[in-house]
């Protein structure tokens, strides 16, 4: 199981010490790190910045919206950095919810969201292996264009670019058990946004008969403390945002994942406590035993415990999310 560093997107302004922890991450051996997008800062840019300052560690989007971006557009922002990079780049993907995709990206959220996300692959695809023109008769991303607002002037182009890799690795976050299935067929890996390494069956049946090199990269809150209560309440208040603030009250994917392992009531009740602008108490609503078993929060000892859990499933790459160098390296060396 490999180690990533997983650095989110950023909040009011850019985060001073991510340049220093992602090289502080390669000197430890970690193999890949991370950056995320949502309505602020994009994760293309910060990543760039990061490749220009290390040399091996690979680079990843983990991830980029498929509202911000045609899939095209999304194909040459990875073929370019996969270039400047040395061959370093990974994409990873997510479709996001309604809230976002209408209310940020001003799009309609698609009626099919696996057909979509099926199709937005299928054209960075053929643009990585420029084998021929990028053509899609396709239901939300037609190459050419073929709507009735269009010219009909519009013709099917290969890149100029000859890509670095046409076989690039490209990663899909998905939630819902149809979408994760889905993702083990036309992706190369999967992000999960919350993995708990002692609830196999939560994804069973989506993960039937991985192929061989698959990636199962979840990400994991991780910090070495002698309090859990207190390490717990960035998870927490993660966990709030999320289930309460990141959708609609009547279509919440992370609150219905919540509820899919084993939490439905204690969704809920966060999502109604943030919906009625009392988030303090939705953080504290959140289970704390949830938070914990998605999370890798305690003395040394009780890390390298549960770290063993985390090998024994499918994960290979183990996307950690902490400001502290020092638990990175804890959780280094114990990988090691």
């Amino acid at each position: 199981m490999r180690l990533g560093l997983a650095l989110g997107y950023w909040g009011r302004g850019p985060n001073p010490g991510h340049l220093e922890l992602a090289r502080t991450a390669e000197e430890f051996g970690y193999a890949s790190v991370w950056t995320a997008e949502a309505w602020g800062s994009d994760a293309f840019t910060p990543l760039t910045w990061i490749a220009a300052h290390t040399s091996r560690i690979r680079l990843g989007t983990a991830v980029a919206q498929m509202a911000a971006r045609t899939p095209t557009a999304t194909a040459m922002h990875a073929l370019t950095l996969d270039h400047l990079s040395g061959g370093r780049m990974m994409l990873g993907l997510g479709l996001s919810g309604p809230q976002v995709v209408e209310g940020w990206y001003g799009r309609p959220f698609p009626a099919s969201p696996l057909t979509a996300t099926r199709e937005y692959v299928d054209v960075i695809r053929q643009v990585l292996r420029r084998e021929a023109p990028v053509a899609l008769d396709g239901r939300f991303h037609a190459h050419p264009y073929a709507g009735a607002d269009g010219t009909g002037l519009g013709k099917p182009l290969r890149s100029i670019t000859h890509p670095l890799r046409p076989d690039l690795p490209v990663l899909l976050g998905a939630e819902g058990p149809k979408n994760v299935a889905q993702t083990t067929r036309i992706a190369d890996g999967w992000l999960p946004l919350y993995w708990s390494p002692t609830r196999p069956d939560v994804y069973e049946a989506s993960l039937a008969g991985l192929r061989e090199g698959f990636l199962v990269a979840p990400m994991v809150r991780a910090q070495v403390c002698d309090d859990v209560a207190e390490g717990l309440l960035p998870v927490k208040a993660m966990l709030g945002f999320y289930i309460g603030g990141m959708g609609h009250a009547a279509r919440n994917f992370h609150a219905d994942l919540m509820a899919r392992m084993g939490y439905g009531e204690a969704a809920r009740r966060v999502q109604e406590l943030f919906l009625a602008g009392r988030r303090d108490e939705a953080v504290l609503a959140v289970p704390d035993a949830f938070a914990d078993e998605i999370s890798l929060i305690g003395p040394r000892q009780r890390i390298a415990e549960r770290l063993e859990l985390w090998r024994k499933g499918p994960v290979t790459d183990l996307l950690v999310t902490s400001p502290d160098p020092d638990t990175l390296r804890v959780l280094a060396d114990l990988n090691a």
